[in-house]
């Protein structure tokens, strides 16, 4: 493939990716808002079933107090070659109902705003689009392109990761399509995260009159806060954040209930397992007598290390953006995707192939237009040299 002939195809595409950007960037598809993110689901699916993909699209099912979620959609394009790659896209965002209609899709020079635009619309259009001018551009030499639009990223895909694994283990190379970072780079390693919550249980009583009997849970907070804080340090990268403590009654009751919420990330699975312990020591380890606590773990996301497979895609993507005229460089990146979960399979992975954004979560959110035919024509090109990875 002549990479500047992709180039030229995703030139003459410019117009309809804005207008599709503006199209999703417009719904409010919040995670919790399903009937949003499944308008979303919609969109993808029209693009998969006039592309002529196969389509599989699941509908989730909550467990009893679960939230209902929007769907999951799958979408398969057979080629002639014999390499099989995974992209992943999500079709939610972090955003409440209400967010569209305060700050709609809106275009200031080269940059275009609204909720989800980099985070990640803008990404999701140019899997798409990417496949859309490999094949008009006459390329159907990949072995299988299996496309996952999932609803639930922002709250760690928790419903969608046991299909993201199922289809890793089919594939040999997966491309996660994430924003880029500020200044270009994509992202070839990302930290895990592992959430804990430690609910303490105490006793209480008068604070004035009998405090003695009591057994302060916030008391026992602040001490196991300050252990915990403490871990940051003690390994290279890894993060331990107290984010959120709550409990107590009212000032004249020794407070019976505290509740920590923390955050754990580490670059290496080694570390992070280390950490993790670290963590749970903590909650077994008790400064006030009598007191209980309940520790919660969530292996949100296991560490995505850049290993053989994924430099080799990186290095690459770098090959390709050199022939289409700009440098690229690869990065670290302390935030986690459903990448972490590709490699965390063993899978060969690279992220951030989606234009340039930033500001990403917040009401500033941006994306660089001008970034998007070279981010198409990059993805292009990357996946025509994936024959024998």
């Amino acid at each position: 493939m002549e990479t500047s002939d992709l180039w030229d195809i995703a030139q003459k595409r410019y117009d309809d990716f804005v207008d599709a950007l503006r199209e999703m960037v417009n719904v409010d598809c919040g995670s919790y808002t399903p009937e949003g993110v499944n308008v979303i689901a919609d969109l993808c699916q029209a693009r998969f079933e006039s592309g002529g993909w196969a389509v599989e699209r699941v509908r989730h099912e909550p467990d009893d107090g679960q939230e209902r979620l929007g769907d999951l959609v799958i979408g398969r394009l057979e080629g002639s070659g014999s390499t099989r790659v995974l992209m992943i896209g999500h079709t939610d965002t972090v955003f409440d109902p209400g967010t569209v209609a305060e700050r709609p899709f809106a275009i200031d020079g080269d940059r275009a705003f609204g909720p989800g635009v980099t985070d990640m619309k803008g990404g999701l259009l140019t899997g798409f689009f990417a496949v859309e001018v490999l094949r008009a551009a006459g390329f159907e030499d990949f072995g299988r392109v299996t496309y996952i639009c999932n609803p639930d990223e922002e709250i760690g895909s928790p419903w969608s990761r046991e299909t993201i694994l199922a289809e890793a283990t089919r594939a040999d190379a997966a491309l996660v399509l994430e924003g880029a970072r500020e200044n270009g780079d994509i992202v070839s390693s990302r930290k895990g995260v592992l959430d804990v919550r430690l609910e303490i249980e105490g006793r209480a009583a008068h604070a004035g009159v009998e405090p003695e009997r009591g057994r302060s849970a916030i008391l026992e907070a602040a001490h196991k806060t300050v252990a915990l804080q403490a871990l940051n340090g003690r390994w290279p990268g890894v993060t331990v954040n107290v984010g959120v403590v709550e409990g107590g009654t009212r000032p004249n009751v020794v407070a019976e209930r505290c509740v920590l919420e923390v955050d754990v990330r580490s670059p290496e699975e080694a570390t992070f397992e280390e950490a993790g312990r670290a963590v749970e020591a903590i909650a077994n380890e008790h400064t006030v007598p009598d007191v209980t606590v309940r520790s919660i773990g969530n292996g949100w996301h296991r560490p995505m290390e850049k290993k053989e497979g994924g430099a080799k895609l990186a290095a690459l993507a770098t090959q390709v953006a050199a022939e289409l005229g700009f440098e690229l460089k690869d990065a670290a990146t302390g935030g986690a995707s459903d990448a972490n979960t590709t490699s965390g399979a063993g899978v060969a992975s690279l992220d951030g192939l989606g234009p340039i954004g930033g500001d990403d979560h917040g009401p500033k959110e941006w994306l660089d237009l001008s970034s998007v035919v070279p981010r198409i024509s990059l993805l292009a090109g990357l996946l025509s040299r994936l024959e024998g990875i």
